[in-house]
């Protein structure tokens, strides 16, 4: 039986209405971005960019992130090695997470009693600055007070949430990120068309459990053990969490070909996602060592991490400067990159360049690591200010890229 993938491709697009064959098809990508109407091979590596990387997962165990490297404890030696810093483009917070913060600040600032449903960034010391002016994260509506302020995160929630928040009088400021609202969008469609859908995603991950209240029957399947559970269907679609990894994606629409006579891939992994793996790889392969900071339990921040290995160059994952206590770790590199995973805020980044020169540093890195600090992040392509949501005084400079 021949299975085909049908585009979901707008008129106009490069692609659209043509039949890819058996082998690859057109995917579309929801809410724009430069992927939109591409054409990939099923199963291949992305061709995304002139110097996109190739997800070849042939060097590490499918479908797991390598594990953290934690710093060691040897002893600094007495005059460091590294000279430079070097800081992979477009760091900091994505436009989802920095949107939601802000309507969270801006909702305070103005007087109003100012809640958070969830953590709204995974990162302990942004919660606490938010904790300062007084936004509290609550755990589910009943501890938010008639007439106070809720702000849904970047993940989204179930529409009954939203249905309930509004039916209790409470001011609902919606922080869904906008690729994740497209998202939402993208799966009614499929379930209005009658497709089976088959969600790549973590389970439990709010976003995961978001998109399950439009799509109460969809498949949710995370690593490649699961995909068995996946039935065969005349009529299937597949769509993605949108930090999941593009190689998983791509693999596991392979596999549904077979699956399928009548199989629809929206793509909906999000572009910032991809561009922060590309940026951190090409990072990986001008240095000596990577720095990747970001939450342990993070999925994108330990890809990130993985991806620096594909790249040939050590990485060790940290969650902030607090877990660099020595300059053990960083002995014989000349070079150190510094990358964050997308809930990672640009002063945390910072804050690491600076203390790696200081402990870790030649004796003149050593005796200017703000300086240098400063010129690293200057060198990045990332907007001033735009990164940042945080109330601390000392936010870095950087350059408009």
């Amino acid at each position: 039986m021949r299975a085909t993938c049908h585009s979901w491709a707008e008129p106009g697009l490069n692609g659209a209405g043509q039949d890819p064959g058996e082998e690859s098809c057109i995917w579309r990508g929801v809410g724009g971005g430069d992927r939109r109407g591409e054409r990939w091979h099923v199963g291949a590596p992305s061709t995304h960019g002139s110097e996109a990387p190739s997800w070849d997962t042939g060097s590490v165990k499918e479908g797991a992130a390598s594990a953290p490297q934690a710093p060691s404890r040897q002893a600094a030696t007495p005059h460091g090695t590294v000279e430079e810093i070097r800081i992979a483009k477009r760091t900091g917070f994505c436009y989802g997470v920095r949107e939601a913060i802000d309507k969270a600040k801006e909702s305070s600032a103005g007087g109003k009693k100012t809640h958070t449903l969830g953590q709204v960034v995974h990162n302990e010391g942004v919660i606490r600055d938010l904790q300062t002016l007084g936004i509290a994260t609550v755990d589910t509506l009943d501890d938010v007070n008639e007439g106070a302020a809720v702000v849904i995160r970047a993940h989204g929630v179930r529409p009954e949430v939203m249905e309930r928040a509004n039916a209790r009088g409470l001011e609902v400021i919606d922080g869904t990120c906008t690729w994740v609202i497209q998202e939402q969008k993208e799966i009614v469609k499929l379930v209005e068309e009658g497709y089976t859908i088959v969600l790549l995603g973590t389970p439990k991950h709010p976003e995961v459990v978001g998109l399950l209240g439009f799509a109460p029957d969809a498949i949710v399947v995370d690593e490649g053990e699961d995909w068995d559970q996946i039935p065969r269907k005349k009529k299937m679609a597949l769509i993605s969490q949108s930090t999941q990894p593009p190689w998983k994606f791509e693999k596991l629409a392979a596999f549904m070909v077979g699956r399928s006579h009548e199989l629809k891939i929206v793509n909906t992994v999000c572009p910032v996602t991809i561009r922060r793996q590309e940026d951190t790889i090409e990072a990986a392969r001008e240095v000596d060592l990577m720095v990747v900071v970001g939450g342990r339990s993070s999925a994108n921040t330990k890809e990130l991490t993985r991806l620096c290995g594909i790249a040939g160059t050590r990485a060790i994952q940290i969650e902030g400067v607090r877990d660099l206590e020595d300059g053990g770790p960083f002995e014989g590199a000349r070079v150190v990159g510094v990358t964050g995973g997308t809930s990672t805020p640009i002063e945390d980044l910072h804050a690491v360049a600076k203390r790696i020169l200081e402990l870790a540093g030649t004796p003149d890195a050593r005796a200017n690591a703000e300086a240098k600090a400063d010129a690293a992040f200057a060198e990045a392509a990332t907007p001033a200010g735009r990164t940042t949501s945080l109330p601390a005084a000392n936010v870095p400079t950087v350059a408009a890229g």
